[in-house]
């Protein structure tokens, strides 16, 4: 058994307690004034709900037969948010229910939802998490870095896993956040199955459907995403980052349906790296781009050990995209090298497996820098037909079995600063 799978294993054995020991004492959300009438703010007897349960040593917060109205709630551990099949929790639409808060070391609003230095949480129940995030997009709207942390426009995250431990979101719809709607940070063994995250594919400004930064230990299973952004992030330390920043690590991501959207993404904001990350068996159709490694030399770290495995795609943007020129996917003309520096990118050991794309406007495309080539990329059973083919700059790749069938121009673009080797 390999390290990654050892550490899921090892993750799951340690949530299971979880699930038994939350189960025990019942706080429906009714008994402490809840009215779930779909008008009514239900905040305060929401969070007395939760903290009756922890109170008690832990146990489950039942919303159930109707629709309640919440500003931010505080998860705390060994309790379970249980929001049944039928119901609603839905996000207040009074901006000033959000009160200011620095989260993820940046000036920000509080999130709908927040666990916070908590262990063994699970947020469940078959209904739906609805953040209502249309007057945060009106807010927005024509606001330049709008979707960074830390703006003078501040939006509420959806879900916000801060600093805690052994956490599971399973059977439940989180949608229409009024930004990243999943976000676990500096957090592990955090396991998402079963998980639909939705918000309009036009008009719903960065609202990523799960974007793990600095967390660790973490399993992505049958995951289902359309929203107007990243389907997922994967992220670690801030543009510009002095630092410390910890990597995201160990995470596997597989049985996964991604339509709108702009791909899986490993980037771009990586100042504490990523490594040892594993994607298998998922569905691209409509995304904007498919695999995504994106980086720049001012948010960059040692990004290694990444692999995409059993991945189909159909109308996709851009199939493959490896780049450490975002928010560009290449420089215009020649190219310095620049000194290398503690944000300086490195991009080696990534295996692309058993993909097939049909429908794509472009095959795609890998360039790294001058200073930093993309190392060790490995591309093996790998067929795409697009509108055009794919290329290549400072990056050494080996291509294997490998057929790319554009409708006009080459197949392949090696540039004479790439070394690219091509087998049968």
């Amino acid at each position: 058994m390999n390290r990654t799978r050892q550490i899921l294993l090892l993750t799951a054995l340690t949530l299971t307690p979880a699930l038994s020991f939350a189960a025990g004492k019942i706080c429906d959300a009714r008994s402490y004034g809840a009215k779930g009438d779909g008008t009514t703010t239900d905040t305060r007897a929401l969070q007395a709900a939760i903290d009756a349960c922890t109170a008690a040593g832990g146990g489950t917060v039942r919303l159930a037969g109707g629709a309640f109205v919440s500003g931010p709630l505080e998860i705390k551990s060994n309790v379970t948010l249980e929001v049944a099949t039928g119901a609603q929790l839905l996000g207040s639409t009074t901006l000033a229910d959000y009160p200011a808060a620095v989260r993820m070391r940046q000036h920000t609003v509080q999130p709908l939802l927040a666990v916070t230095n908590a262990d063994h949480v699970t947020i469940t129940g078959g209904g739906v998490i609805d953040g209502r995030g249309q007057v945060w997009w009106n807010y927005v709207k024509g606001v330049k870095d709008a979707g960074v942390l830390g703006t003078d426009h501040p939006r509420p995250m959806g879900l916000l896993i801060d600093h805690s431990h052994n956490v599971v979101v399973e059977n439940i719809t989180i949608q229409n956040s009024g930004f990243w709607q999943v976000v676990p940070y500096y957090s592990d063994h955090l396991i998402f199955r079963n998980l639909r995250v939705l918000a309009p594919q036009r008009g719903a400004p960065n609202t990523d459907g799960l974007d793990p930064f600095s967390s660790s230990n973490i399993l992505i299973d049958h995951y289902f995403s359309s929203v107007g952004d990243d389907n997922i992030a994967i992220k670690s330390g801030a543009i510009g980052s002095a630092g410390p920043d910890e990597p995201s690590h160990d995470i596997e991501i597989r049985d996964c349906t991604f339509e709108a959207g702009h791909g899986l993404s490993i980037g771009s904001e990586l100042s504490g790296g990523a490594q040892h990350i594993h994607a298998e068996r998922i569905s691209f159709k409509g995304t904007d781009q498919g695999i995504r490694v994106k980086a720049n030399r001012d948010r960059g770290h040692d990004i290694s050990d990444l692999s995409f495995k059993d991945i189909t795609m159909e109308d996709v943007r851009t199939a493959i995209l490896i780049s450490e020129y975002y928010p560009k996917v290449r420089p215009e003309g020649e190219v310095a090298a620049a000194p290398i520096g503690r944000l300086t990118p490195f991009f080696h050991n990534f295996v692309i497996e058993n993909v097939t794309a049909k429908d794509c406007d472009w095959a795609g495309v890998v360039v790294g820098l001058p200073e930093s080539p993309v190392k060790d990329l490995l591309l093996k059973n790998v067929t795409i037909q697009a509108k055009k083919g794919m290329d290549f700059a400072y990056a050494q790749a080996t291509l294997q079995h490998v057929t790319v069938k554009p409708d006009s121009g080459e197949a392949l673009t090696i540039d004479k600063t790439a070394d690219v080797k091509i087998l049968p």
